[in-house]
């Protein structure tokens, strides 16, 4: 038996469905849309489980599910040593989306990383804390500074509006993901040219433990990817 985690709402789920339709099997909820159970046709001895895309990355690294779908930056964010974990089998060319660093549009003097680094070291000294970057995604944008030797600054949870937090002085930049930039600008932030963080899709994956299995390949093979 195969578990196939899939993000229970909106356009992820409907772009799931299709790309699974578009080989061959169909998937569908199996009651209303409170229910988290499904249904798959075209592929015996596979079980759809609905679940919010952040849940599946963590449900796959459990063994909870076989195989699931969800963006390349919640696994990276959620799995310390995602690649111990879990294995990608093929991106599915929908849910793109790209982590970036944003700072003020106003900050005329601030255009790229090296820029950001002298005005976070400056900003230390003449403030006496360290320049705040608001973000969701603590693992992979702190990974991301200290490859780019960017050390003077602290990350700020941001849960909710992360877009909004420079507005309401809780940060001085943000790190968010964005797809098109237009919520950004309408906040007055620009994104620095050498600020894209990781650049995200939906991506079928599978557990590791599970990769090699039988069942699993011949679900691939059936699917062609793999």
């Amino acid at each position: 038996m195969i578990r196939l985690g899939v993000p229970s709402k909106g356009r992820l789920m409907e772009q799931s469905f299709d790309w699974f339709a578009d080989r061959g099997v169909r998937l569908s909820r199996a009651g209303s849309d409170r229910e988290y159970a499904g249904r798959v046709d075209g592929a015996p001895g596979v079980t759809l489980i609905l679940l919010s895309a952040g849940e599946i990355p963590r449900e796959l690294a459990a063994g909870r599910i076989e195989m699931g779908v969800t963006g390349t930056d919640l696994v990276r964010e959620k799995l310390p040593f995602w690649r111990n974990l879990v294995t990608e089998i093929a991106p599915m060319g929908f849910g793109h989306a790209d982590l970036v660093l944003a700072v003020p549009a106003c900050w005329r003097d601030c255009q790229t990383l090296d820029d950001l680094t002298s005005i976070a070291r400056d900003f230390r000294a003449a403030h006496g804390f360290r320049l705040r970057i608001a973000t969701k995604y603590h693992r992979l944008v702190r990974a991301w500074l200290a490859e780019h030797e960017v050390a003077d600054y602290q990350l700020v949870d941001s849960q909710g509006a992360t877009e909004g937090t420079v507005a309401n002085q809780s940060a001085e930049a943000i790190a968010d993901i964005t797809s098109s930039g237009e919520t950004l600008r309408a906040n007055h932030l620009k994104i620095l040219p050498d600020g894209l963080i990781h650049a995200s899709q939906a991506t079928l994956l599978a557990a590791r433990a599970a990769a090699d299995t039988p069942e699993l390949q011949a679900f691939c093979r059936r699917l062609g990817v793999g």
